[in-house]
């Protein structure tokens, strides 16, 4: 996820969260079939993110930042692991915090799913509630007042400002997909904190100037594509670099629910709604060349979703 140190390990915890980095990054790429999608000379694959620790994309950048926050001594078994989150990222960090011994608080958007709020309270998270309608901008807030109002009590993760949320893609995911598909043609995602399009595809660019970088949007503020932003109305992530994309795709909810359904009948994978308006993104790519190979990505599947996605699927 980050670069090796040369310097030998000085405690337990960064022995501890070294050895946890087994359990983050080198998914499997899967190849999508002509049932789902078929158009000659045109192939799509997807990265399942969810086989690492905390079940999604999110534990690549948890662990970076918690990683850097342990070798750089701004966190410790003392302090408290702080930040906004829409439930992925938060899952991420208390997985691997609760196995390095590290505790954590996490600002919440009320409307968060069931499931994702039961976990993260399972994983012995304080969690903050914030409003609904404030998203994620006002979870952002509520933890920054935190901070500010408790000095020294928290190490303040900032994911949407935290040059570790892209690096960890930087240096992982960009190199697994070239590694593994190095006749990749278009990489494809979807922009929440925009870590991973912007670390994967400043990497990709790096490796292979040709490869077209393509982003995707919600199609208005009001969605329901959980994590995912709409930065004409949104707070701009600090890390995000609008030179990285050679083009910004919009996705609408209604279009990441079909093709959630159509991914189930088709390939026999149950998605989460944001894996969906990936597959749909990449096929809108596809839909616009003669040939080539899209690489995307799957953030997390069904589990933090059951019961919306269980009812959807039986619709």
């Amino acid at each position: 996820m980050i670069p090796a140190v040369s310097r030998p390990l000085e405690s337990a915890l960064e022995k501890k969260i070294v050895e946890i980095g087994n359990q983050v990054g080198n998914t499997p790429l899967y190849k999508f079939s002509r049932n789902l999608y078929n158009k000659p000379g045109v192939l799509i694959y997807a990265k399942k993110e969810w086989l690492q620790i905390g079940g999604s994309v999110k534990a690549r950048a948890a662990y970076s930042i918690i990683h850097s926050a342990i070798r750089t001594g701004k966190l410790n078994e003392q302090t408290i692991l702080l930040d906004a989150t829409s439930g992925n990222t938060g899952i991420a960090y208390a997985s691997i915090a609760k196995e390095a011994g590290i505790k954590v608080a996490l600002c919440l958007p009320e409307n968060a799913s069931f499931e994702r709020k039961e976990i993260l309270r399972s994983l012995g998270v304080d969690i903050v509630y914030t409003s609904r309608f404030d998203g994620t901008d006002g979870s952002q807030l509520k933890a920054l007042e935190m901070a500010r109002d408790h000095p020294g009590k928290y190490f303040y993760a900032d994911q949407y400002k935290n040059e570790n949320n892209w690096k960890a893609h930087y240096y992982g995911t960009a190199l697994e997909i070239f590694s593994e598909v190095p006749e990749i043609t278009h990489f494809v995602a979807g922009m929440g904190t925009t870590g991973t399009l912007v670390g994967t595809g400043r990497r990709l660019k790096e490796l292979n100037p040709s490869i077209k970088i393509i982003a995707l949007q919600p199609d208005s503020a009001l969605h329901g594509l959980e994590g995912w932003k709409h930065l004409e109305t949104a707070t701009i992530p600090t890390i995000y670099d609008p030179s990285v994309a050679d083009g910004i795709v919009e996705i609408s909810t209604e279009e990441a629910y079909e093709m959630l359904k159509k991914v189930n009948e088709k390939e026999g994978l149950l998605l989460s709604p944001s894996s969906a308006a990936n597959i749909a993104g990449a096929i809108k790519v596809a839909e616009t060349i003669r040939e080539g190979t899209i690489v995307t990505i799957l953030p997390d599947n069904a589990d933090k979703y059951s019961d919306v996605i269980k009812k959807l699927i039986e619709k």
